[in-house]
């Protein structure tokens, strides 16, 4: 009970969430010996074997590592859809596909046109490269002395390598550096992988730090709603064995997610004062954009059988490479992304082979729009959590236009000693209607949520440049619920800048 009684005390920053973003606050700010930093972990401690290993992340998926949650029913698909986030250290970074992409430039140089000044791809450069240590590449364009180890697979599976070949083959460029922000086209993804396993937010960051003293960390500690009065954030109350117990702070950081930050401002009286009023909360700011302006990358895919084994490449991804490219030609920016996966992945509703391989894609630049909002004033509820996806027509669009690209790269000469037959969608799904129906029974969620506390200017954003929420002092989000429009890749290395970005931020106002 040690660490509950040194948390009745005040703190500089209390981080609640210590997933990607909380382990990067936790560790930065804690490098000010002066500071006292609370970070706050609903899940545990315990690090599964499978965490370790690169090919197994699916095995986590609806473990105790994972939140476990499901949308509502999709207008979109007609059904309900798994949607994993990571609980534990680290969180979703400990359980995610292990690919580490920056986003095409485009799509940050979006936000500023949203009000998110001063946060396009120039802006966050730096942040970007604090994070990471990558020594092949341009150095002016990639870090090369942060935490984060990244590296191409040192033995490629070979049927991701003619998965690449036959992109090239149908007249997709090479990419030079698909992972950097300015290449499109086809090539090696860079991992968060050393030494044949999994370097996690936690590992590069967090363990790191935990000696210092003036960092605590408390975990299976779910936060249970914030302690506001006099439009001021002055700390939280959590939950220790189920005991509450409340931390004072001087700056209160949450770093719950794009559905867990929102959810907690909710639960506390933050948000459309309607939906608040339904369910039985007291509004203490209605704040109409908290939990709204909720996407996801809906992704979908083609899966072969294989005549031979598909090699075992255990230190690998399952998927290890990937193409940037235009669904339309007369596009500004690419929006639609192909990743090639060693091994059958699918919707789990849909029967495949166990033998085989897949090509997936994915709608980079949705412009479907969903929320999260609270079933009732119960912290113990899970979430009401609708990505709506495909339920804007344009995104069926692109996605039919991905599976077409993807049938071409599967149909290449190179991938001719790999192939055995398309199983899914099946060499019968040809028309425009069976199409749209495959492409909603076979979405998969990407679990790339982003932009429920958005930064902006207008009546609908969350937060300011700095990260601010609106009309209420002392509180800050930090997270993927920040980006006003989701970028053109995994999220997870932008989720790195961000709170890189938000750590300079904080530790900048405290030295002036």
């Amino acid at each position: 009970m040690d660490l509950v009684g040194r948390a009745r005390s005040s703190y500089d920053y209390i981080v609640v969430g210590a997933g990607t973003a909380g382990c990067v606050l936790a560790a930065r700010l804690s490098e000010d010996s002066d500071v006292r930093v609370l970070l706050l972990e609903a899940g545990g401690r315990d690090i599964p074997p499978a965490m370790a290993m690169p090919d197994a992340w699916p095995s986590l998926l609806g473990t105790a590592v994972d939140w476990a949650g499901t949308s509502t029913v999709q207008e979109g698909t007609g059904t309900a859809i798994p949607l994993p986030r990571g609980r534990g250290l680290g969180g979703s970074s400990s359980i995610n596909g292990l690919d580490f992409l920056r986003g095409h430039r485009s799509s940050y140089d979006a936000w500023p046109t949203m009000g998110a000044e001063n946060w396009g791809f120039a802006d966050l450069l730096e942040f970007f490269r604090r994070s990471e240590r990558v020594l092949d590449r341009d150095s002016d364009l990639r870090g090369t002395a942060g935490p984060l180890t990244l590296s191409h697979p040192a033995e490629p599976n070979p049927v991701v390598t003619a998965c690449v070949e036959a992109a090239v083959q149908v007249g997709h460029p090479r990419a030079v550096d698909i992972s950097g922000g300015l290449d499109t086209g086809f090539g090696w993804c860079d991992n968060n992988i050393v030494d044949g396993a999994r370097q996690s937010a936690a590992d590069a960051y967090l363990r790191p730090a935990l000696h210092r003293p003036n960092l605590h960390l408390v975990t299976d500690a779910p936060t249970r709603r914030l302690l506001i009065s006099n439009g001021r954030c002055h700390g939280v109350e959590y939950l220790v064995d189920g005991e509450p117990v409340e931390a004072r702070g001087g700056q209160v950081l949450l770093a719950a997610g794009a559905i867990g930050s929102p959810r907690l401002m909710l639960l506390s009286g933050i948000g459309p004062a309607r939906h608040l009023r339904s369910v039985g909360v007291d509004v203490l700011l209605d704040l109409p954009g908290v939990g709204a302006n909720l996407h996801d990358h809906p992704m979908s895919t083609v899966t072969y059988s294989s005549p031979r084994p598909i090699p075992v490449t255990p230190a690998n991804p399952p998927g290890e490479a990937l193409g940037l490219i235009r669904s339309d030609p007369t596009l500004d920016a690419p929006d639609l992304q192909i990743l090639f996966i060693s091994q059958p992945l699918r919707a789990p509703s849909l029967p495949g082979p166990d033998n085989g391989y897949t090509i997936a894609f994915s709608a980079m630049s949705p412009h479907s729009r969903g929320s999260v909002r609270l079933a009732s004033s119960d912290p113990d509820a899970a979430p009401l959590t609708d990505p709506a996806y495909l339920t804007d027509r344009r995104d069926l669009d692109t996605m039919r236009r991905g599976l077409a690209a993807a049938r071409r790269i599967g149909s290449a000469e190179a991938l001719r000693l790999w192939r055995g037959e398309e199983v899914l969608p099946g060499p019968h799904v040809i028309t425009r209607p069976d199409i749209s129906d495959f492409l909603r029974k076979s979405l998969v969620p990407y679990f790339h949520y982003a932009g429920t506390c958005r930064i902006g200017t207008d009546e609908d954003a969350v937060v300011d440049s700095e990260l601010r929420v609106h009309g209420i002092d002392g509180l800050r989000v930090v997270d993927a619920s920040v980006m006003p429009s989701i970028v053109s890749a995994n999220t997870i290395a932008t989720v790195y800048a961000i709170a890189e970005r938000a750590a300079h931020i904080l530790r900048s106002a405290v030295q002036v």
